[in-house]
């Protein structure tokens, strides 16, 4: 992800691993036959966790667009205004 300064891909980086580690103590519940509120409790962690990544990437997209809207379209990942709005909403 070139978009992201190096402090806003380490917090991505952080709630991904936070996401994983969530879906690990998930799948060791289901393994266990943990209770069925345990199971989703741990879920819907993680569906939070995914989505505030997911936001922060999208998040850091538009504000490199805006900085530097020539530079954006340049990169590989330059994404048109339309392709930020679709990515955003599709978090939703």
């Amino acid at each position: 992800m070139r978009t992201a300064d190096p402090d806003t891909q380490r917090k991505i980086l952080h709630r991904l691993k936070r996401a994983r580690g969530q879906l690990d103590a998930v799948i060791r519940a289901v393994e266990s036959q943990g209770s069925c509120r345990d199971v989703v409790t741990q879920l819907a962690a993680v569906s939070t966790a995914v989505d505030r990544a997911g936001f922060m990437v999208v998040s850091s997209a538009m504000q490199y667009c805006i900085v530097d809207p020539e530079g954006a379209a340049e990169t590989e990942d330059g994404l048109t205004k339309d392709e930020l709005e679709k990515l955003f909403l599709s978090l939703s």
